[in-house]
């Protein structure tokens, strides 16, 4: 099996054993109904559910790492909680987990927008991130499949993540450049996996968050990862809309953390080509 898909394939059988971790045996998950800011504390349990990936969360031999997952377990420890750290590669059951109460947070690279208002509070901003266009990269100065400027994605399908806002941004720039970029939603995979998928050669064109793909670039020294489709946005963390006060505290502790030392070492250690807001 080719190394490329392999390591595509392994990262969604992580998430499943990872996932496994936070349902004891012979039990079933919970369903659980939403929670306000003092039953939180009153269970002693932060319950968040965040992405699998080489920036949110990760496992590394026998050790759970991860920008989210250490951000989320300095909250916590602040207020006393134990957190309870889910990963899922969906973001529509994310979403989901979020709004039927399974989870108090959703704590990955969410992008503020106001599609999803109604429904979800954003924290004020973690990460200053873009979207990616990922491809392959040239093989020579008449390569067919190379983008050299986005008005060449007329006619192209790109892959994303079923559910990504990147999505809205390509219908976006069809319209812009004023022809059909086809957008083809993977259910499946993850934004690694995609790049994965790129560099294997099954598809030839995808979106990714540009902290991934930096994070993950050194594994697939045969893309090209140079064309942004978007410019600079928000990044923030999500709770339900009802959780004002939720929203409230972990906004006065961001404010907090954002000037100690250790949110600069983890800002550095994860990182590498963000911008901190």
């Amino acid at each position: 099996m080719n190394k490329y898909l392999k390591y595509g394939i392994m990262g969604v059988i992580a998430v499943a054993l990872s996932t496994l971790l936070f349902t004891p045996k012979g039990q079933e998950a919970p369903v659980s109904s939403l929670r306000g800011y003092e039953e939180i504390i009153q269970s002693c349990t932060l319950r968040a559910v965040t992405e699998y990936n080489s920036i949110s969360y990760f496992v590394e031999g026998d050790t759970i790492d991860g920008l989210h997952y250490e951000l989320l377990h300095a909250f916590a420890k602040e207020k006393g909680l134990v957190a309870e750290i889910t990963p899922e590669m969906s973001i529509e059951k994310r979403m989901e987990g979020l709004q039927n109460g399974n989870f108090d947070i959703l704590a990955n690279n969410v992008l503020v927008s106001s599609d999803r208002t109604d429904s979800m509070l954003y924290t004020h901003p973690i990460l200053l991130s873009r979207q990616l266009l990922i491809q392959r990269k040239a093989q020579d100065e008449n390569d067919s499949i190379y983008i050299s400027s986005l008005l060449d994605l007329a006619n192209k399908t790109v892959h994303v993540v079923e559910g990504s806002p990147s999505v809205y941004r390509l219908q976006h720039l069809s319209n812009e450049i004023g022809d059909t970029i086809y957008i083809k939603e993977i259910e499946k995979y993850g934004q690694e996996q995609l790049l994965a998928l790129v560099a294997n050669g099954d598809i030839d064109y995808a979106i990714c968050d540009e902290g991934i793909a930096q994070a993950s670039i050194n594994n697939f020294p045969q893309l090209d990862i140079e064309k942004a489709i978007s410019f600079l946005q928000f990044y923030s963390w999500g709770v339900y809309y009802h959780n004002t006060i939720l929203l409230d505290s972990l906004n006065a502790w961001l404010n907090r953390y954002k000037q100690t030392r250790d949110y600069q070492k983890l800002m550095k250690k994860y990182s590498t080509n963000q911008q901190m807001p």
